[in-house]
Formats: C-alpha cells, sequence, structure tokens
C-alpha cells in the first residue's frame, strides 16, 4: 500500500463521509474496518485513526456497530474511540465492552463503577478478567454480571473480592453456588460457604475444597436436624487428616466404631492416624508397626490406644484384607478399591459390632449395583 489514501480508497472514504443512507454508510465503514483490521503502516496510521474517529461519530447507529463488531478483536482500535463506542447505545457497546483487547482495568473498572448491569454484564463476560476488575466487579456490578464473572475460572478473584461477593448475595443461591464450584477457593471462603448452600454443594464443598477440621465435624454430626455428611466418608476426604484425627479425638468423636467402620471401607490413611493419635506414637512409627513389623507390631501399638480387646481381631482382619487387596495390584480405582475393601471385609468371619456390621451392609447396599460382587444374605451370614 503506497499511501493510505490509496489504502483505504478514495471512493470508500466518500461514502463513509456522505453516503447518502446509513446503509451505504455502514457497507463502507465495514469494509474499511476490515482492511484497517488486516493491519496499516506507520504512515497509514494516522488517516486510518482518523477515518475511525469519524465512524464513531456518526449519526447513524447502523455505522457505529459496523465499526464495533467488525473491530472487537482488533488491536487495530484506537483506546479513545474503544471508549467513546463504550458509552453508547447497548448494540454498539456490548460487542466492544465483551472483547476489545484495548480497554485497560482502569477503563473497565470505570465502567464497571459508573454504568449500568448490561454493560457491567458485558465486562464479566470478558474471556479474562484481572483481580483487579474482579474487584470491582464484587464491589459495584449487579447479580448477573457477578454470577458471571465468577462462572468464569479464567476471572482472578483475590480473597477479599470472593468474600465481597458472599457477603452482598449472601441469599442468592445461584451466586453462592457458583462461587462454590470454582475450580480454587480459599479455606476462609469454603467456611463461608457451608452455612450458606444447599446438601448438594455443601458435599461438593467437602470433596473438592479444604475445610477447616472443626468445620467438616460440624457438618458431619450435623448443625441441623440430621447428618449432612457421613464421618467415615469423610475420613476419607480430609485434608489435613492429621488435624481432623486430633479434633475428632478433642471432640471424643475417635470411637472404635468410626475406626472399624472406616478401615472397613478402605480409609487407610485416616486408620492410621487415629492408631497414632491414639497411642501417642509418631505417625511413622505407627505406620512401620501396622504396616511392616510382623503379626505382633499391630497387636504392640494396638494395646497402647485403649482400644477394647474385644475389637483387636476385627481391626486384624481389617488390615489383612487392606494388604491383599494391595496385593492383588488389579484395583486402580480408588472408589472400587474401597468398595472391594468392604465387600471382603463383610465376607470374613469377624468380631466387630453388630451395629457396625449392619452399617457396613447398608453403606454396600447403597454402592453402584454394577460394583456389588457380595450379596447381602452372603455378608449377613459372615457376620
Amino acid at each position: 500500500m503506497s499511501s493510505s489514501r490509496a489504502a483505504l480508497t478514495d471512493a470508500d472514504i466518500r461514502t463513509l463521509v456522505r453516503g447518502p443512507t446509513e446503509d451505504e454508510r455502514a457497507a463502507a465503514a465495514h469494509k474499511l474496518c476490515r482492511r484497517i483490521d488486516a493491519g496499516v503502516s506507520e504512515d497509514e496510521r494516522s488517516a486510518a485513526q482518523e477515518v475511525l474517529r469519524l465512524m464513531a461519530a456518526d449519526a447513524a447507529e447502523l455505522v457505529r456497530r459496523a465499526l464495533a463488531v467488525t473491530l472487537k478483536n482488533s488491536p487495530e482500535l484506537p483506546r479513545e474511540v474503544a471508549l467513546r463506542l463504550a458509552s453508547d447505545v447497548d448494540s454498539v457497546a456490548l460487542p466492544v465492552l465483551t472483547h476489545s483487547p484495548v480497554f485497560n482495568d482502569e477503563d473497565l473498572c470505570e465502567i464497571v463503577r459508573a454504568m449500568g448491569e448490561v454493560k457491567q454484564l458485558a465486562v464479566a463476560k470478558r474471556p479474562t478478567l484481572s483481580e483487579k476488575v474482579t474487584t470491582a466487579i464484587a464491589d459495584h456490578a449487579g447479580p448477573d454480571a457477578v454470577k458471571a464473572a465468577i462462572s468464569n475460572d479464567n476471572a482472578t478473584f483475590s480473597e477479599a473480592g470472593l468474600r465481597k461477593v458472599v457477603d452482598r448475595f449472601a441469599e442468592m443461591e445461584a451466586i453462592t453456588t457458583s462461587v462454590a464450584f470454582r475450580a480454587v477457593l480459599p479455606l476462609s471462603i469454603s467456611e463461608r460457604l457451608v452455612s450458606l448452600v444447599s446438601d448438594q454443594v455443601r458435599q461438593h464443598l467437602l470433596d473438592n475444597h479444604a475445610l477447616s477440621p472443626e468445620t467438616a465435624l460440624q457438618i458431619a454430626i450435623g448443625a441441623r436436624e440430621r447428618a449432612t455428611v457421613d464421618l467415615v466418608d469423610q475420613a476419607g476426604r480430609a485434608a489435613d487428616m492429621r488435624a481432623f484425627v486430633s479434633h475428632l479425638n478433642r471432640q471424643q468423636r475417635l470411637t472404635p466404631s468410626l475406626m472399624i467402620r472406616a478401615l472397613a471401607s478402605g480409609h487407610m490413611t485416616f486408620f492410621e492416624w487415629a492408631i497414632a493419635e491414639l497411642s501417642g506414637v509418631a505417625h511413622h512409627r505407627t505406620w512401620m508397626m501396622i504396616h511392616d513389623a510382623g503379626p505382633l507390631g499391630f497387636k504392640a501399638i494396638y494395646d497402647r490406644t485403649g482400644l477394647p480387646d474385644r475389637l483387636f481381631p476385627a481391626f486384624r482382619i481389617g488390615i489383612d484384607t487392606y494388604h491383599i487387596l494391595q496385593l492383588d495390584g488389579d484395583v486402580r480405582d480408588k472408589t472400587v478399591f474401597q468398595e472391594r475393601m468392604l465387600q471382603r471385609f463383610l465376607t470374613q468371619p469377624q468380631s466387630a459390632p453388630r451395629e457396625d456390621v449392619d452399617y457396613l451392609l447398608d453403606k454396600m447396599d447403597r454402592a453402584p449395583p454394577v460394583r456389588r460382587a457380595v450379596e447381602r444374605k452372603g455378608a449377613g451370614r459372615a457376620a
């Protein structure tokens, strides 16, 4: 291209400025924008930007929309033109607000603060959002924009920003649920959400995000009329097992029944930490005495726990069953391993209390039917 006039064409520019109808001017605007988007030289840039300013000032909405739609993704759109389009009617502003790369964080924050919910929503739908922009959204935007930003895991939120969202919209289930389903959540936010979300979402928090042992226990024992989470299941999910076990013990909930049920369900890490907690023996030594010290190692440390002597055979069966399944080496899926652990435990003669056997039988019956390998009646005979 030898000159800006030649590159942009005299005829197209004349049509843009003097075209008798807005349809003709819009067509010329679209054609010129595509040429500008393809790239202009430094010599042409000034003339190209002046052409874009003419379009942004055109009285016809159709012309301004042609500009906004055609250059919504283009770095060739001058920032001051983009800002002018952002304050235009929604049909012109929204494509630019949602996509344009020429806005900086300060621009987007000011738009969120100063403009209405429709434009706030357009900003919230951008492919990526910085922490600075999401903080402005958390502080000033309406619920639709906040939900859109929260639902985008490419939108970076600070802990303070998430806290502001939860504080502002604690009564809006759609927003608190969206926060709970973010890929990463700070501990304080997970804890705050526990009392706000449904049982199903609360379970998601337990399964996927860090919670303090105190909160996990509070949920498990049920702050409402019924327990919402099984302590045995939580024993396999706790992020900080040592702290979780220690808290259970302080609350006098690290019971023989819980330990039998957890071991029979395959939660060996929980069981190891529970034995270490009750015996006062370091975890690494506890692990060796449970797994590597021969038949007398576990008995020696068991005797230090204060657990009833009559339950030792049931714990011994659980450990032996766990080792047998490990040696089989063909069960790689954790859930399948736990189910087979439960099935094998229940089909062996053992002295677990009747109420624990009933619990484990019920737990096995609630497993997916395709994974059941032992009939209830067979397990009942073994118990």
